[in-house]
């Protein structure tokens, strides 16, 4: 009797210990599930990802000085047009299927596209231009909705650019305006333009492109139409060709201003507009204050105040310009 009672004690033991062991293991898991689970933030673009790597990289920065890095305690889920504006919307889609936290729109026409997709998601945008105009939010104090960002304020740096061509080239009576027909902004630009080309007592020719195939067309018109220097409007899609535009304008002997320094960098003669890489950094930033649970709609709209002037003064010789000190004097960068 006494060694069933032993036995029985026993088995009664070796059941605690493997029940115990049990739970051992299985709490780590449970302590697992219980962890939140990682934010998704999808980055939508018109570009492509060699060609927008700066702006994706500026974006991370921001999130970086709000506490955020990609792979650690978020990931990001890029979405890339490849220059082809009609996908932005069926790729916002499929962020919104994606169930993303937050929706970051690099350039208008992906911030149209987003806010076609999702009325409950948080937007935040990067656009040059003025958000108010387009509807995109009530008042750039109190955005409204689930949308907020950061604007490049653009349509006034354009007409800066014909007042710096007028300055460079103070000979010429016919400018020309490159703008792309597919972007909402051409039209604005286009007005902006006038407004800028008459006060200076100028005569304005509008040029419209939005393929590669039609840059060719575009600058052999230029001679023709006499035209003495190009101003290119700010697009996503001229920005990721600036190599191309500044060497077609070296070929075409072309004077020639746009607004990122890329297209200096590449042998443009000259840049003047809003600092691309700050603006991204900025939402990187608001999409971290997001994350943290702040509300789009109390988070105003950032107007971005950093210009930069870059000129090319080995094209300028090349040209036959001569870039005056006082344009020089002004310069961020001049590149010899």
């Amino acid at each position: 009797m006494l060694l069933a009672d032993a036995s029985g004690a026993a088995m009664r033991r070796r059941e605690f210990i493997t029940l115990l062991g049990g739970a051992a293991a299985a709490w780590p898991l449970a302590a697992r599930a219980q962890q939140p689970a990682m934010p998704v933030v999808g980055f939508l673009a018109p570009g492509s990802a060699d060609s927008d790597a700066y702006r994706a990289a500026a974006f991370r920065q921001g999130l970086g000085e709000a506490g955020f890095v990609d792979g650690q305690n978020l990931k990001i889920e890029y979405r890339w047009a490849e220059d082809h504006y009609d996908r932005l919307r069926g790729l916002a889609d499929d962020l919104v299927r994606r169930r993303v936290a937050l929706i970051v729109a690099s350039s208008t026409p992906a911030t149209l596209a987003a806010k076609a997709a999702t009325a409950t998601i948080p937007i935040v945008f990067e656009v040059a231009t003025d958000p108010v105009k387009l509807g995109f939010v009530d008042s750039l104090s109190r955005p409204g909705r689930n949308i907020t960002g950061v604007t490049q304020s653009a349509e006034e740096v354009l007409p800066k650019r014909f007042q710096l061509m007028h300055e460079l080239l103070p000979t010429a009576r016919v400018l020309a305006l490159l703008v792309n027909p597919t972007d909402p902004q051409a039209e604005p630009q286009t007005r902006e333009a006038r407004m800028a080309v008459t006060n200076l007592g100028l005569e304005l020719q509008v040029l419209p492109a939005s393929t590669e195939r039609e840059f060719d067309v575009v600058f052999a018109k230029l001679a023709d139409l006499r035209a003495g220097g190009l101003v290119i409007g700010g697009n996503a899609f001229f920005t990721s060709r600036g190599q191309q535009l500044a060497y077609l304008a070296i070929q075409h002997a072309m004077p020639a201003v746009y607004q990122s320094r890329i297209f200096v960098a590449a042998g443009g003669l000259m840049s003047y507009g809003s600092s691309i890489t700050e603006t991204h950094r900025l939402a990187g930033i608001y999409a971290g204050r997001i994350l943290k649970g702040e509300k789009p709609s109390d988070l105003a709209v950032q107007q971005a105040t950093k210009v930069e002037l870059y000129i090319n003064l080995k094209t300028a010789k090349a040209l036959g310009i001569n870039v005056p000190n006082t344009l020089i004097g002004r310069a961020d960068e001049v590149i010899e």
